[in-house]
């Protein structure tokens, strides 16, 4: 789509209430915080301009990002940082689920410790069966073992839950596929639809906006809400949908071939998160 990114503006707006931040490709690679992160959230701060910290991260617990943030340059504090595990607790307090099977890593664990844990990573044998399936991003844990026991956990009749489906992601050795496959196969051949509590899925964003305090997020005209970030369907086209802006960065993975031949059209696109103030 020859021309395409033309009519995207490129600079930043003065008339911006909030920000959403990602993590993974816009605050931090695996070799270290972005240059200008630290600054930007420093900024921020100073012009007391709120934010949050929106992320799809299932590795780490809130407390792990929180220090993984900090060792980089990047301050916060873990009341500033939403996660999908976070989302994923709020949703099963909201439906009083009680036995949970975890497929997400050993230090998320730490998130879910309120729900009795069955199976999975949990490491603790399925004396009862669980109520809900929890899939994050586990990477080279992943075994055909594995994905067959969530698979037969849905089968007899546990609900699936997903933290995100994100299809790649910036590794330490460059794109990495993520969770999004391994959900689609449980899917398949469940013939269950997964639900999603990460970005893209609008209550998330609601969730981070809502913390927020009184802002809103404007659909038209005023100050807006923007979600910064470099994935154009996680970051820009779910926070359109939640009636928030979405500013595409061009680091981590940001392609421009995959942005010249996407359909979503970000508000901004910014060179990092360094432009923001």
């Amino acid at each position: 789509m020859p021309g395409r990114s033309n009519s995207i503006s490129d600079d930043t707006s003065p008339s911006v209430a909030a920000y959403l931040l990602d993590v993974d490709g816009t605050l931090l690679t695996e070799s270290g915080a972005i240059p200008g992160a630290g600054a930007a959230i420093e900024r921020l701060r100073h012009r007391r301009i709120p934010f949050r910290i929106l992320t799809n991260i299932t590795r780490r617990s809130r407390r792990s990002v929180v220090r993984k943030l900090g060792e980089s340059g990047v301050e916060v504090s873990i009341g500033e940082v939403f996660t999908a595990v976070h989302a994923a607790v709020g949703w099963l307090k909201r439906r009083d689920t009680r036995v949970v099977a975890p497929f997400i890593s050993e230090d998320a664990l730490e998130d879910v410790a309120g729900f009795d844990l069955v199976g999975g990573t949990s490491g603790n044998d399925p004396q009862t069966s669980p109520e809900v399936v929890v899939v994050g991003d586990i990477g080279d844990q992943w075994s055909h073992g594995l994905l067959n026991e969530a698979f037969r956990y849905v089968m007899d009749g546990a609900r699936l839950l997903v933290l995100q489906r994100g299809r790649y992601w910036l590794g330490p050795t460059g794109l990495e596929i993520d969770a999004g496959s391994y959900v689609a196969a449980l899917e398949y051949a469940t013939a269950q639809t997964a639900t999603v509590c990460g970005k893209p899925n609008v209550e998330f964003f609601e969730e981070a906006v809502a913390d927020l305090g009184s802002l809103t997020a404007p659909r038209s005209g005023g100050r807006s809400i923007v979600m910064v970030g470099d994935d154009l369907a996680a970051d820009i086209r779910g926070a359109q949908r939640a009636g928030l802006q979405g500013w595409l960065v061009r680091t981590g993975k940001f392609r421009q071939d995959v942005l010249d031949a996407s359909d979503i059209i970000p508000d901004r696109v910014i060179a990092s998160v360094a432009e923001l103030d």
